[in-house]
């Protein structure tokens, strides 16, 4: 079973392997939170919009909507979900988390213990955009 890299913040997350422990990183799979990347205003407005059909009363429409630390919250259960569904099939024995500083924070709040286990190592640093290169820099030698 191969080593996993998750690169991760709140809009993207990256997985990658290494065929050797010392070898470069391939990426194998990409989520992203399309949502996560509107600006706050684009996702809240501090005004009520009206609703118009046709031969109908008009009616009031709630301005609430998810702002981005919601989404990011969720974003992160989906990665980890992803996560889970990929340990239980056996992808992977082990696991490296490089992400984003709040963002691994919302990660470590949706991993399951049994995910945890398999937790190498951690590494805050927003890497997410980066080149696989420029990542494996920041990995230990030897996966």
């Amino acid at each position: 079973m191969p080593t996993w890299i998750l690169v991760a913040d709140n809009s993207r997350a990256r997985i990658f392997t290494a065929d050797k422990a010392a070898g470069p990183l391939h990426e194998v799979r990409t989520l992203t939170s399309p949502e996560a990347r509107l600006h706050e205003g684009d996702l809240v407005t501090d005004r009520a919009g009206q609703d118009r059909n046709p031969g109908v009363a008009g009616h009031g429409l709630s301005g609430e909507r998810p702002h981005k630390h919601d989404i990011a919250e969720r974003f992160a259960a989906q990665v980890c979900e992803e996560l889970e569904t990929a340990r239980n099939q056996g992808q992977f024995r082990k696991l490296y988390v490089v992400a984003a500083p709040a963002f691994l924070g919302m990660l470590r709040h949706h991993e399951s213990p049994a995910l945890r286990q398999l937790i190498v190592a951690e590494i805050d640093k927003g890497l997410a955009t980066q080149d696989p290169a420029a990542i494996r820099k920041v990995l230990p030698d030897f996966l």
